[in-house]
């Protein structure tokens, strides 16, 4: 009688850990699906609704009667000048601007990580740039540089040199455009890397002072590598950001002057909204998501590898 008990107990415990997993398993499902539903609705039914619009013509003003025309709208964007122009426009804004947000941003980190005095109150007020609403930011530049009463034109008139209405300037606009996703941003990446470089213990620096390194080798060997996890993360977070960045271009210039800051987000718009080609909207978004994927794909690649 006890040997059938004791064959009995180890099944027996193992049934009763399977239910404790089955039921504790199907909580956590029953805990999240909340969320779930909700980002199935916003998220999940969009991206798949568009995904299916971009295969047919159809127009905002009627969406309902739409045509099936296959890959039409994707060979209607190799031929569209604009397109091209906007997608090199929205790289070229990218790479610039999440290079130098970087750049400056490490630079920003490594003064404020230097202990001298002011520096926390510094730190705190270089915050503000990036909690201003995007409004009020391009309010503030649009007003640095208004032809007239502008203070960078009353500046450029002292010193007698040209002055014009900037942001309706072609080749001016552009730069002006990284300008503000720069300053905007740069303080939270200072502030992000610095956060990475207080965790590095003194006593590696210390080591590598006694071992004779210099600061550029006590930074390239020490401080790089360790902050190389979040530098990574915040440059993909930022990438993705600034290539699908809207309000920034279109309430600065709304993708002018001459379209010379038109990117793929402010096209879509204008093709959806202005233009009621829904279809055809629908079908650069999927280009753009492609692209997104595809660099997603590549970081989480590279992060397995490391």
């Amino acid at each position: 009688m006890s040997t059938r008990t004791e064959d009995k107990g180890p099944l027996t415990d193992y049934r009763e850990t399977f239910g404790s997993f089955l039921s504790e398993t199907w909580l956590g499902y029953a805990m999240i699906l909340p969320a779930a539903l909700l980002i199935g609705v916003i998220i999940l039914y969009p991206t798949f609704r568009g995904i299916h619009l971009a295969f047919f013509e159809a127009s905002l003003l009627n969406p309902e009667a739409k045509v099936f025309i296959g890959l039409e709208n994707f060979a209607a964007m190799l031929e569209d000048p604009i397109f091209r122009e906007s997608l090199w426009h929205t790289v070229l804004l990218t790479g610039l601007a999440v290079s130098l947000q970087y750049l400056l941003g490490l630079g920003l980190a490594l003064a404020l990580k230097e202990k001298v005095p002011g520096a926390g109150v510094f730190r705190s007020l270089s915050m503000i740039t990036w909690v201003l609403p995007v409004i009020v930011m391009v309010i503030i530049f649009r007003f640095m540089t208004q032809s007239g009463f502008g203070p960078v034109n009353i500046l450029l008139a002292k010193l007698g040199m040209e002055t014009a209405s900037w942001f309706g300037r072609p080749g001016v606009a552009f730069p002006l455009v990284v300008i503000m996703h720069v300053w905007r941003n740069v303080p939270f990446y200072a502030i992000a890397l610095l956060a990475s470089m207080k965790s590095i213990p003194d006593t590696q620096y210390e080591a590598a002072r006694l071992d004779g390194a210099g600061p550029l080798e006590r930074f390239r060997y020490i401080t790089l590598p360790q902050i190389s996890y979040v530098s990574m993360i915040m440059i993909v977070l930022h990438v993705i950001f600034t290539f699908n960045n809207f309000d920034i271009v279109y309430l600065s210039t709304g993708g002018g002057p001459l379209g010379n800051t038109e990117v793929l987000a402010t096209y879509i718009y204008k093709q959806a909204f202005q233009q009621y080609a829904l279809g055809y909207a629908a079908s650069m978004g999927v280009v753009m998501l492609i692209i997104m994927l595809t660099f997603t794909v590549v970081y989480v690649k590279l992060e397995a590898r490391d």
